[in-house]
């Protein structure tokens, strides 16, 4: 079978007589059962890498159907989330330790080793207690076959710490600087690559970008306008967003599904990112009317459920359109706290079902690879591949292109992406200037000015990082006259 390849033999400490055994090496002695954390972690991450499950859907799930709460929930979704967002690291470390490496295990062992090693390695969870209940998960997913190889491996890993591992496995940094980001922050290289190219080639916050992306973000709140207030959400524990005055974020990582707020649509999920994304948009001067707003790519509707409220506060009317009819739904249910909600239209943005200069102002949050998203989407960064960029490149420049269309001359489009990666930021951008001649670009950043440290401009990169946010990238542009 493959993945049957053994680690070294060779033991710190002596042998223990049989009769004291747990049971972990074989079929003798007590063994120690999955608890429902562990179980519900591993069924996540089986979804995740087998369904192409997204992480953020299947977990939660999971914890209701099974009745995992407060802090029996906090240590399954840290282990979940952890085991993939540092899946690169202890996949370098499993390379070293078994004969064919960890793509020769059977999937299901690689799941539960990379569990295992999170446990050993990045939480306080004792040694046993690790060791026991992989094993056991090896044993109920794969039978007898690989408990001992599974047992040996996770031992091996014990005898050093993530620190101590990676001096072992990542290249030197005077070698192979960005080889050694790869294995340390666990990260594929051309991610590291593009996060380099988007910061200039500044190696320091390279570095820094990689590692935030490997911190759990804050789950933040935004409230639609005109239906209640931040100070509400304060009353009742949360605390100030950093940079929207739209946002708070909820005390201790609760669930904001538990919020009857949050439950009536009148309160979101939101990243401030997104958040200053949409401000953006709205703050921008037009000439003349302004009543008319688009939202060209809607889905799941947080953006449009924001600039909804910001909107009819203007007497202006937003109209939301999403490709996808799965995803038109996500918008109208976004939308359903507004007395009469905005008119949601399933379309194909690229092939209008408006005319052309029909709307003041127009957003543009285009499909992307999601880079900028990587500490909520952990996942991503391994499922992403580089020929994704150039696949969804001439999308974004499509959809760009129908938005400027859409727009009247003297009205504004923000092109909106939760990626920093160049090609989709400012390459698109640039090319849909050189193509119109009638639209300039705009300096963004003097339309989110609570945000210090913003750049060069004339666009909006934010980093998790630099300002705490997804790594959202904002540019403004203006139809010109005829």
């Amino acid at each position: 079978m493959a993945g049957t390849g053994r680690p070294s033999r060779r033991r710190t400490s002596p042998r223990r007589p049989k009769a004291q055994r747990t049971g972990q090496h074989g079929r003798s002695g007590p063994r120690t059962p999955v608890d429902p954390q562990r179980k519900a972690a591993y069924d996540a991450l089986r979804a995740v890498d087998a369904e192409d499950a997204y992480l953020n859907l299947v977990l939660p799930a999971l914890l209701t159907e099974r009745g995992i709460t407060d802090r029996d929930a906090a240590f399954t979704t840290e282990l979940a989330n952890g085991t993939v967002r540092l899946q690169g690291t202890y996949d370098a470390i499993l390379d070293s330790v078994t004969t064919g490496g960890a793509e020769s295990l059977q999937p299901e062992v690689r799941t539960a080793l990379r569990l295992g090693v999170h446990q050993l390695l990045d939480m306080r969870v004792p040694s046993h207690a690790a060791v026991a209940t992989t094993v056991e998960l090896v044993r109920e997913a794969c039978g007898e076959r690989p408990v001992r190889l599974a047992n040996a491996v996770l031992r091996r890993v014990d005898r050093a710490s993530r620190q101590q591992w990676l001096d072992r496995v990542a290249p030197s940094r005077h070698d192979d600087l960005t080889g050694h980001l790869v294995v340390a922050h666990s990260h594929p290289r051309w991610v590291v690559e593009a996060f380099t190219d988007a910061l200039g080639g500044d190696l320091v916050q390279v570095e820094e970008a990689l590692a935030a992306d490997n911190v759990a973000a804050e789950v933040t709140l935004v409230v639609r306008p005109g239906l209640v207030a931040v100070a509400d959400l304060l009353s009742g524990g949360a605390s100030p967003g950093r940079w929207s005055p739209y946002a708070a974020v909820l005390a201790g990582g609760g669930d904001p599904g538990a919020m009857p707020m949050v439950r009536a649509g009148r309160v979101g999920v939101q990243d401030e990112g997104s958040q200053l994304a949409a401000l953006a948009l709205a703050r921008a001067h037009v000439d003349g009317r302004d009543t008319r707003w688009l939202d060209l790519c809607a889905g799941p509707g947080g953006k449009a459920a924001l600039l909804t409220g910001l909107a009819r506060s203007r007497g202006a009317t937003l109209v939301a359109s999403e490709r996808l009819v799965h995803r038109a739904r996500l918008v109208r249910s976004g939308l359903r706290a507004y007395p009469a909600p905005p008119p949601v239209v399933a379309a194909d943005a690229t092939r209008p079902p408006w005319g052309d200069e029909v709307f003041d102002r127009v957003i543009v949050d285009a499909p992307c690879t999601g880079l900028g998203a990587l500490r909520r989407r952990p996942e991503s960064r391994w499922r992403r591949r580089p020929h994704d960029v150039d696949d969804l490149v001439g999308i974004q420049r499509h959809l760009l292109a129908s938005a400027v269309q859409a727009v009247r001359p003297g009205g504004v489009v923000a092109y909106v992406t939760c990626s920093p990666h160049p090609d989709e930021t400012r390459g698109v951008v640039d090319a849909v200037l050189a193509a119109r001649p009638d639209v300039r670009e705009e300096d963004a950043r003097a339309l989110i000015p609570e945000v210090d440290d913003l750049g060069n401009g004339p666009h909006v990169q934010l980093w998790p990082h630099l300002h705490g946010t997804d790594a959202m990238f904002v540019a403004i542009l203006r139809r010109g006259a005829h």
